[in-house]
C-alpha cells in the first residue's frame, strides 16, 4: 500500500521478535472483541468503534447505515455549500481531537486548487482569535463548529465570538454554519436552521474520529480525496488484523515501543517527519498516544502511572535544534523518522554539483538515522511512497491500531481521559472567582489576602492571577502589591 516500516535500527532482534506473538496475543483478542463490538472504555459503559468508520460492514446493530448514511450527508452538504461560489473559505470551530486531525489532514494535503480554503479557531484566546476571525471575509467563510457534547468551552466560546462578528458584519450566521455534534446535543439544538447538522456518536472518540465527519466534512469541503483517505485506513485496518506479529505493522509498532520503554514508556517517542507536509504529525500524535497511554490506573484499579511521551517538529529543522541533545544527551529517547520517497515537486533545480533539494533532505534523514545508531540510540523509519490522502489514512490507521494495542499489552483503558476532565473541573472553580472577586473590589487598597477574605476565597494563589489580569486589562490597579 505504500507504506513501509523498518525496524532494523531499533537494537532488537530475532531473539526478541520471537516472544512478540505470544506476548501480544491477549492485545489481539481484546482489539478482536472492542472490533466486534464489546463494552471497550468500561468507565462510561460504552463500545468503541472508530474502526467500523472506515468498515461499516464490520459495524454490529445496524450501525454501518448509520455510518454510511453520515458519510453521505457530509458529501451532500459539501457538495451544497460547493453550488454556492460565494463561498471559498472554511473555518473550522474545534479543539483536541476535532481540531488536531483535521488541522495535519488540512496541511498535509492543501494546494493551490483547492475547492476552498481551510482556517481553525482552536482555543478560547481572545486575541487568537481575533487574528483569525479579522482577515476574513465573512461573507465567503462557512464555519464548521465541531463538538460532540456542544458544551466544550473552547468551542462554546469561538462559536459565540464568531456568530458576534458574524452579527456585527451584517452577514446572516445560519446560511453559513454547520454543526458537527451528537444528536440531542445543546450544539444540535442551537443548531436548528443551520446550513446543515451532521452526527457525531458516543462510540468514536475525539483523537479517533477523523474518519467520521469529524475529518470527512472539511476533506469533501477543502477538495481532499476522502475517499482514498478512507481506502487508506480500511487497507492498514485489514493488514493489521494479522496476529502474527511479523506480518503485522501496528503490532510491531507497538510491541516495539513496549520494548524500548520497558513497558513503562521510560523512553519518549520522538517523531521527525522529514516533509514539511506532515509538521503536524507530532501535534496529532501527541493527543492520540498521550491521551490514550497516559493513565494513573490500570483495568484492575492498580496505581500504574503509564505514559509515552511524544514530542517533535520535522526535519531538517530539528537538526539544528535538540538533536544535538538527542544525539549526545541522556539515553531517554527512541527516535521515528518518517519519510516520502516522492519529492511531490517535480521542478527542483539543479543546485550545481548534480544534487537537487531533496536528495539533501533525504542526505539528512538517512544521514541522522546513522550518527543517532551510532550513538546507540534506537531508530524507526516510516516511509511512504507519497504524501496523498490514500497513504496519510493508511497512516492515522496505522497509529490508532497501534495505541489501541499497546494500551491492550499494558492492560490500561485507551478511550477515556480522566485527567482531561479534572482540570476543565477546576477551571470552572477559577472562573467562579470573578464575580466574587469583582464585588470584593470596592475602589480601597486591600491586599490579596484581605480582597480573598470579602470574597470568601481560600486560595489567595489563584485569587492572585485572576487579580492581575484584571489589572493587566484595566479593571483594577495594583499600588505596591496591593489591589484596588
Amino acid at each position: 500500500m505504500g507504506v513501509w516500516l523498518d525496524l532494523s535500527t531499533t537494537g532488537l532482534g530475532s531473539a526478541d521478535l520471537a516472544r512478540a506473538d505470544a506476548e501480544m496475543a491477549p492485545a489481539f483478542a481484546a482489539m478482536a472483541a472492542l472490533e466486534a463490538g464489546a463494552v471497550a472504555n468500561p468507565d462510561e459503559g460504552r463500545r468503541v468503534g472508530h474502526y467500523w468508520l472506515r468498515a461499516p460492514n464490520l459495524a454490529p446493530g445496524g450501525l454501518g447505515s448509520i455510518i454510511e448514511a453520515a458519510r453521505e450527508a457530509c458529501r451532500a452538504a459539501a457538495a451544497d455549500v460547493h453550488r454556492d461560489p460565494a463561498l471559498r473559505r472554511v473555518l473550522v470551530l474545534g479543539i483536541g481531537g476535532s481540531a488536531l486531525g483535521p488541522q495535519l489532514i488540512a496541511d498535509a494535503l492543501a494546494e493551490p486548487e483547492d475547492r476552498m480554503r481551510v482556517t481553525f479557531l482552536d482555543n478560547t484566546d481572545p486575541d487568537g482569535i481575533a487574528r483569525v476571525l479579522g482577515p476574513l471575509d465573512l461573507e465567503e467563510t462557512l464555519v464548521v463548529c465541531i463538538s460532540k457534547s456542544g458544551g466544550t468551552a473552547e468551542t462554546r466560546n469561538a462559536l459565540l465570538e464568531t456568530q458576534a462578528a458574524y452579527e456585527r458584519a451584517g452577514v446572516p450566521f445560519a446560511a453559513h454554519a454547520i454543526a458537527v455534534t451528537g444528536e440531542g446535543s445543546a450544539l444540535w439544538k442551537a443548531a436548528e436552521g443551520w446550513r446543515a447538522r451532521l452526527p457525531m456518536w458516543d462510540w468514536v472518540g475525539g483523537r479517533t474520529s477523523l474518519a467520521s465527519a469529524v475529518g470527512l466534512l472539511p476533506m469533501f469541503l477543502q477538495g481532499v480525496d476522502a475517499d482514498a483517505f478512507l481506502d487508506g485506513a480500511a487497507a492498514m485496518d485489514r493488514v493489521t488484523r494479522i496476529t502474527d506479529v511479523s506480518r503485522n505493522p501496528a503490532a510491531l509498532l507497538a510491541f516495539t515501543w513496549h520494548a524500548l520503554g520497558d513497558g513503562r514508556g521510560r523512553r519518549a517517542m520522538v517523531m521527525l517527519p522529514y516533509r514539511d507536509r506532515l509538521v503536524l504529525l507530532s501535534r496529532y500524535l501527541q493527543q492520540l498516544v498521550m491521551e490514550s497511554i497516559g493513565k494513573e490506573r490500570d483495568l484492575e484499579g492498580r496505581v500504574v502511572r503509564q505514559g509515552l511521551t511524544v514530542y517533535g517538529n520535522k526535519g531538517s529543522t530539528d537538526q539544528h535544534a535538540y538533536v544535538q541533545q538527542l544525539r549526545d544527551g541522556p539515553d531517554d529517547h527512541f527516535v521515528t523518522f518518517v519519510g516520502a520517497l516522492d519529492d511531490g515537486y517535480h521542478g527542483a533545480v539543479d543546485l550545481g554539483d548534480g544534487t537537487e533539494a531533496g536528495d539533501w533532505l533525504q542526505g539528512f534523514l538517512l544521514g541522522t538515522r546513522q550518527a543517532l545508531v551510532e550513538g546507540g540510540h534506537p531508530c524507526l523509519t516510516l516511509l511512504l511512497s507519497e504524501v496523498d490522502a490514500f497513504r496519510l489514512g493508511a497512516m492515522v490507521a496505522l497509529y490508532e491500531r497501534a495505541v489501541g494495542l499497546y494500551a491492550a499489552r499494558i492492560g490500561i483503558n485507551a478511550y477515556h481521559q480522566p485527567g482531561v476532565e479534572a482540570g476543565k473541573k477546576a477551571a470552572g472553580a477559577v472562573l467562579a472567582m470573578k464575580p466574587r472577586l469583582l464585588a470584593a473590589l470596592d475602589g480601597t487598597l486591600a491586599t490579596i489576602r484581605e480582597l480573598c477574605a470579602r470574597a470568601d476565597l481560600a486560595d489567595t494563589d489563584a485569587a492572585w492571577f485572576v487579580l492581575a489580569r484584571f489589572a493587566a486589562n484595566g479593571v483594577c490597579r495594583v499600588e505596591h502589591g496591593a489591589s484596588r
